[in-house]
């Protein structure tokens, strides 16, 4: 799944694709804001087919703990 979500950062958001690790943080690392988080969510739930829980995205800092989330809602799709 990290390598799904690097693939849609690069294509969708304009990220560098050397930027992207399973530890760089969203805010920190990749300068992402609020608005590009959410866009980055209803771009997951639209692709994937899933609902990702807005308080638990709040919490996910990394990129590889996003992919897990994600990877998990939908396994259990």
């Amino acid at each position: 799944m990290f390598e799904e979500v690097k693939a849609m950062l690069v294509d969708e958001m304009s990220i560098s694709a050397s930027d992207i690790t399973e530890d760089a943080e969203f805010v920190n690392d990749l300068g992402f804001n609020s608005l590009e988080l959410a866009d980055l969510v209803v771009l997951c739930e639209d692709k994937y087919g899933v609902e990702i829980d807005e308080e638990r995205a709040h919490t996910i800092m990394t990129v590889g703990d996003f992919s897990d989330y994600l990877a998990e809602l939908v396994n259990d799709k």
